[in-house]
């Protein structure tokens, strides 16, 4: 029994190492940072089963790894270090991947791994598609200004960010090769999965990106296939984080010159992305050209846009609205009959005497309802 719970075959890791170099770096061709996703979410898991379980990861079973124990691993996520929904269910898509893999490798855990794929995601709240106007995004452009050369870096980073649509990592990595500066101007964005597409840069946008490279200082001891288009001190290439700062000081600059300026809204790289696929929405342009601007593999994916934009929606209905609701009915409170026949029900009944006898007591009719033969 004890040689078969330490054969090789059976042990975790080797199937994980497997998993990240031969799976998803060779075959997949995943990008470093969706290994570096993968990685943070297996460590995760080895880090519970060693506190919880008290299995170390160097004797870590695949038969360990069933859905008891991912149910548990995912409730100590929420509960213990508080992840949201969306983080759990990436956690669960990291550890469903894996079991496909080694289901295909050892087809003898089948069973155990089709418990583990059952696992549901949990439903997480829309999205939340907060934008800016246009006017609100013409007062952040021109919030860094042209005094300093920091200042025109900023300026030309967040106006190719809102004329792109770029993600944030993906303004991260641009070059100066990236950019075309030919008549259109393009630029080479390097995408989710390594999938490259290439991007127009309507024309105000390329006059200030040509003249900010006109005057940008080359790295010495770099070519242009690897000098970084936007960088901080010493040349070195802006992070992400770098990015959502200066962002954000230009977003506190643009309120208190304006309070009224995008009222309870968080600005952040993304909603300038955002942004600009609303804005695009807006003006009518087909989602295949969003879809493509945006980067996104399914237009289903671009749908959510042109389904928050309540504005455009509206506009169509309008357009194809063809009047058929029935005019105003008439005032029934100038019919006074009718009035005085409805303050008298529910009256307390009075007692009346006509010709010597007692009869009930009747409410009068209103005089348009009373027939022949009342």
């Amino acid at each position: 029994m004890t040689s078969q719970r330490t054969r090789p075959e059976d042990l975790a890791g080797r199937w994980l190492t497997r998993f990240f170099i031969d799976h998803l770096a060779g075959e997949r061709a995943a990008s470093p940072r969706t290994i570096a996703s993968y990685r943070d979410a297996i460590k995760l898991l080895l880090t519970w089963f060693k506190d919880t379980e008290r299995i170390p990861p160097e004797k870590l079973r695949l038969i360990d790894i069933d859905r008891p124990r991912v149910l548990r691993f995912l409730d100590w996520l929420e509960a213990e270090r508080g992840c949201s929904t969306a983080t759990r269910n990436q956690r669960l898509a990291v550890i469903k991947s894996f079991c496909r893999y080694t289901a295909i490798e050892q087809p003898d855990h089948l069973e155990q791994v089709t418990q583990v794929l059952a696992i549901r995601q949990k439903k997480t709240p829309g999205p939340q598609l907060g934008h800016l106007t246009a006017d609100e995004v013409k007062a952040l452009l021109a919030e860094p200004g042209t005094a300093s050369g920091r200042a025109v870096r900023d300026t030309v980073l967040l106006t190719l960010a809102y004329d792109t649509a770029a993600r944030v990592q993906e303004l991260c990595d641009l070059d100066v090769a990236d950019i075309r500066a030919a008549n259109p101007m393009t630029v080479t964005i390097r995408g989710k999965g390594s999938k490259i597409r290439y991007v127009p840069v309507m024309e105000p946008t390329a006059r200030l990106l040509a003249d900010y490279l006109k005057h940008l200082d080359p790295h010495p001891g770099l070519g242009a296939d690897a000098d970084p288009l936007f960088h901080g001190p010493h040349h070195s290439r802006l992070t992400r984080s770098g990015i959502a700062k200066l962002l954000a000081r230009h977003v506190r600059a643009a309120r208190a010159r304006d309070p009224a300026w995008a009222p309870g809204l968080t600005v952040t790289p993304h909603t300038l992305r955002r942004t600009r696929a609303m804005h695009l929405i807006q003006a009518g342009v087909n989602l295949i050209y969003i879809r493509d601007l945006l980067g996104h593999v399914d237009v289903s994916t671009t749908e959510i846009y042109a389904r928050a934009d309540a504005e455009t929606k509206r506009k169509a209905i309008e357009n194809a609205y063809e009047p058929l609701t029935p005019n105003a009915l008439p005032d029934w409170t100038s019919d006074p009959s009718l009035i005085s026949w409805l303050d008298s029900l529910g009256r307390e009944p009075q007692p009346a005497r006509l010709c010597g006898q007692e009869h009930p007591p009747t409410a009068p009719l209103p005089a348009k309802t009373v027939g022949q033969g009342a």
